[in-house]
C-alpha cells in the first residue's frame, strides 16, 4: 500500500470513473485499475463496486476513503510547511471564490495584506459550488473557501463573516422603484430571475421564503449575482439578491435596491478544513477579510 495507491483511491471515489481519473492523471485506465487492486489485495475486501455509470466505493471503501483523504491532506500540509521552511518564504495562501467574490468581499481586504505581508503569495480559483470548495478543502489543494454558510459538512468547519439583508432589484421606472421597502408576500405574482436552483444561496433564499409561507416565480435564471443585476438594467426582469458590499444605496442611482426585511439574511463566511491547521498566512488573511467586512465571527 503506497500514497500513490491511497491518492488514486480517494480521485476514483470522488470522480465515480477509473477513465476519468485515468484522463486526469495521463495514465491508462488499467493502470488506475492496479492501485485500487493493490489496495484490495492488502485489505482482504473490495472497495468498489460497478455501477451502470462508472463505479461507486463499498461501504469498506467509504471507510478507506475517508482516513485516506485526512491522511493525505495533513500530509500535504506538512510538505508544504517544509518547502516554506526550505525556501525561506513566507508561505502562500489558496482562496477558493465563486466569479463576484473578490470584487464584492475582498477587494479592500486583498489591497490590505499584501501590504501587511508582500512576502506571501495569493492564489485565487473560481469554484463553482459550495460542494466543489469542500473538495478542495478536504483534499487540501485549497487553504479557505469563501461560501454561502449552510448546513454542517464533515470534515469542514464554517464560520459566519457577514450576514446580507435581501432586496428586490428593480429599473428606476419600475412602479414598485417607489417603495422603501417591500414585504415578501408581495412578490408573490411577480415572476423573477434566480440564481442557479442546486446554488446554496438559492436555497437559502427558498427557505427564508418558506418560514414565511411565500413561494417566489421564476422565469430565467442566472449564475452570479452580478449577472441578475445587468439583466435587471436591461429590463428583462426583477430579482431577489443579497445585499453585497459595493451594491448602490438602496433607492439611488439607475437600479432600485428595496429592502425586504421580512426575509432571513444570508450568511457567507470562511470554509477551513480545520482552522487550527491553517498556516498563518492563510489565517492572516481570513482574519483581514472579515476585518473589512466587520463580521462579528471574525476568523480569529
Amino acid at each position: 500500500m503506497t500514497l500513490d495507491d491511497l491518492r488514486v483511491f480517494v480521485a476514483v471515489c470522488r470522480a465515480g470513473s477509473l477513465s476519468a481519473v485515468a484522463r486526469d492523471l495521463g495514465c491508462t485506465q488499467s493502470a488506475v485499475s492496479q492501485h485500487v487492486k493493490r489496495l484490495e489485495r492488502e485489505t482482504g475486501v473490495a472497495l468498489l463496486e460497478r455501477q451502470p455509470r462508472g463505479v461507486a466505493p463499498t461501504r469498506a471503501g467509504r471507510v478507506l476513503e475517508a482516513a485516506a483523504a485526512e491522511g493525505i491532506s495533513g500530509l500535504d500540509l506538512a510538505v508544504r510547511q517544509l518547502r516554506d521552511l526550505l525556501d525561506g518564504h513566507s508561505g502562500y495562501v489558496r482562496v477558493a471564490t465563486g466569479a463576484t467574490t473578490v470584487r464584492h468581499f475582498m477587494s479592500d481586504a486583498v489591497v490590505a495584506f499584501r501590504r501587511r505581508h508582500p512576502e506571501v503569495n495569493l492564489e485565487f480559483r473560481t469554484v463553482s459550488s459550495s460542494r466543489s470548495s469542500f473538495d478542495a478543502l478536504t483534499d487540501g489543494t485549497l487553504d479557505l473557501a469563501w461560501v454561502t454558510i449552510g448546513s454542517p459538512v464533515r470534515g469542514i468547519e464554517q464560520r459566519t463573516v457577514a450576514e446580507l439583508p435581501w432586496l428586490l432589484a428593480v429599473r428606476a421606472d419600475d412602479p414598485l422603484a417607489v417603495r422603501p421597502d417591500l414585504d415578501p408576500a408581495a412578490l408573490r405574482d411577480v415572476r423573477l430571475i434566480r440564481l442557479p436552483p442546486n446554488s446554496t444561496s438559492a436555497s437559502h433564499l427558498d427557505t427564508a421564503c418558506a418560514d414565511l409561507g411565500v413561494q417566489f416565480t421564476y422565469d430565467t435564471s442566472v449564475a452570479d449575482w452580478d449577472t441578475a443585476l445587468l439583466l435587471v438594467e436591461l429590463g428583462v426582469g426583477r430579482a431577489v439578491v443579497p445585499a453585497v458590499p459595493g451594491l448602490p444605496v438602496p433607492g439611488e442611482g439607475e437600479l432600485r435596491l428595496i429592502p425586504l426585511p421580512g426575509l432571513r439574511p444570508l450568511p457567507v463566511g470562511w470554509a477551513v478544513r480545520r482552522w487550527d491547521a491553517l498556516s498563518p498566512p492563510a489565517r492572516a488573511f481570513a482574519d483581514t477579510v472579515a476585518q473589512f467586512r466587520g463580521g462579528s465571527a471574525a476568523a480569529g
